[in-house]
């Protein structure tokens, strides 16, 4: 039986893939699917860094909080100054206040939790090197010291080949016998990878191997103690009115103040009788 004209062009149709008008229609459906898939992609991952970011932020120290420690640096047995003070333009928030006194108040989750470290308080602070294998202290030519290098000549462990150590202490809140209680004392081989602690002493070295490093100073601990009680430290006061004071008294009581070899009856002679001066020059010169 012979094919129709219509049974010929629906072949015709189905050999090209459908007709004109198909052919020019845009997979919308296909397109929307794609669209729909990459959107759940994205917000997927969002939400994964959100959840991670939010883990981590709870790892302290926090953004926001404010913590204190002490830090002292030790070459080949001598304890070094203590590190001048960070500059108040510091874009970290790991800084020094001077006296050897840390400040850890984490601006950014790079300098918070596991990131507040030795090391990323140093790579903050001006020309100061230090990572775990080597130290250079701030200052116009100061060496590095690296390890199995040999500590300096003039130094108490001249001639031994050092290593760079961290030993790190925390002052409780406890005292005993009207004195803050110190625990710690562990020694690390990694100074860089310590992570900070509140009220934190630490000191870190360039040592000879097995060495115990010392606490940091006395000066830097009593520094520390005044930030933690939000004390200041006591001013010496000058009392100015007293040379302005004509009773004789209050020139009596400066005059001691001021020195203890001064003779104390001398302003008074002045003072009361000018005319000695004039009858007694020798007495005046005496005075001088």
């Amino acid at each position: 039986m012979a094919r129709s004209s219509s049974g010929k062009s629906v072949a015709r149709a189905a050999a090209t893939g459908g007709g004109a008008t198909y052919r020019g229609q845009m997979p919308i459906n296909w397109y929307a699917a794609l669209v729909v898939i990459v959107l759940v992609g994205l917000a997927s991952v969002a939400f994964a860094k959100y959840h991670y970011n939010q883990g981590a932020s709870t790892t302290e120290p926090t953004v926001g909080t404010t913590w204190h420690g002490a830090l002292a640096i030790d070459i080949c047995g001598t304890t070094q100054p203590s590190l001048a003070a960070s500059p108040s333009s510091a874009s970290t928030g790991l800084t020094t206040t001077g006296s050897g006194v840390l400040s850890i108040a984490p601006k950014t989750a790079g300098q918070a939790g596991d990131n507040a470290t030795v090391g990323k308080f140093a790579s903050g602070y001006k020309d100061l090197a230090l990572t775990n294998t080597s130290l250079q202290l701030p200052g116009t030519k100061t060496p590095v010291y690296k390890n199995g290098e040999k500590c300096p000549t003039g130094t108490p462990d001249a001639g031994k080949k050092g290593v760079m150590l961290a030993r790190s202490w925390i002052i409780t809140t406890q005292t005993k016998h009207n004195q803050q209680v110190q625990t710690g004392g562990a020694t690390t081989t990694k100074p860089a990878d310590l992570r900070f602690a509140d009220r934190q002493l630490i000191t870190v070295g360039f040592v000879p191997a097995g060495t115990k490093l010392p606490k940091p100073p006395g000066t830097t601990i009593s520094a520390l103690l005044q930030v933690l009680s939000g004390t200041q430290p006591v001013a010496t006061t000058t009392t100015t009115t007293a040379p302005a004071t004509t009773s004789s008294t209050a020139a009596t009581t400066s005059s001691t103040a001021a020195t203890t070899t001064s003779t104390t009856a001398a302003p008074t002679t002045t003072t009361s009788q000018p005319t000695t001066t004039t009858t007694k020059p020798s007495s005046t010169t005496t005075t001088k």
